[in-house]
């Protein structure tokens, strides 16, 4: 594994190393955010681990920035508790969040369980549950096999799953993460459910997922973001149960 480990406190990474060499994972550790961002832009990592408050340029700014062009598993770094800090490293597209003081060892089964997900992800389409018969208008019926060479088409939505690319109207959208591709595509293929948090975290993140919930409540807020017109959202909201493609 190519870990990059960007944390300023030098005890910190210390205690992570030694423990990560206990597990055989070798580590780079960089202790300045413009060097972490010269070390995320020239090589490519399998995982990296970034501290939120780093000198130069923090981990907030770096995690966005590595988001926008890529799907390496971020874990975020910080002594900040509150709620609204963990939406906000959510939201920029950490795939978890360990708060300072924290067990090396916790820290560790976190990256693993990321890295389960995203390697489910990887090897094999996501089960969906069972829905409602029939087809919302404008989708393809369910029963039917999708032919691969076409795009999924939803009123004017349309999601070619062999390049990953989403248009609406025609026009492309740009910088979907695979997570919000993934999210997206569950909902068109079955335009009449309504899916819980617990479903979209099973189908999407994979049933080994570890971590909050919420975090499916920042990935909707984030696709919406990039895929609402003013004549829709896409994705709506069912109060005290949880999503649905909007009809």
């Amino acid at each position: 594994m190519k870990l990059l480990v960007a944390e300023d406190d030098p005890s910190v990474c210390e205690m992570l190393r030694l423990f990560l060499e206990k597990e055989h994972i070798q580590a780079e550790y960089v202790h300045d955010g413009h060097e972490a961002e010269k070390l995320l832009r020239e090589r490519n990592w399998d995982f990296v681990l970034l501290d939120w408050m780093l000198p130069g340029r923090d981990g907030l700014q770096l995690c966005a920035e590595l988001r926008s062009r890529s799907d390496t598993p971020v874990i975020l770094l910080t002594a900040k508790t509150a709620e609204k800090d963990r939406i906000t490293g959510l939201e920029l597209g950490a795939d978890d969040y360990v708060t300072k003081p924290f067990s090396p060892l916790e820290l560790i089964a976190r990256m693993k369980a990321v890295l389960r997900r995203y390697k489910a992800a990887a090897a094999a389409p996501s089960p969906v549950p069972e829905v409602e018969a029939g087809p919302a208008a404008g989708a393809e019926p369910e029963d039917e096999p999708h032919d691969e060479s076409r795009p999924i088409r939803y009123k004017e939505l349309a999601i070619d799953t062999h390049t990953r690319e989403v248009t609406i109207r025609g026009e492309l959208v740009a910088n979907l993460t695979p997570k919000e591709f993934e999210l997206l595509l569950l909902f068109v293929k079955h335009p009449k459910k309504v899916f819980t948090r617990e479903q979209l975290i099973e189908n999407v993140w994979g049933i080994d997922y570890y971590g909050e919930d919420r975090t499916v409540d920042v990935h909707i807020k984030r696709l919406r973001d990039k895929i609402a017109t003013k004549e829709r959202l896409w994705v709506s909201t069912v109060w005290g149960i949880g999503y649905k493609l909007e009809e």
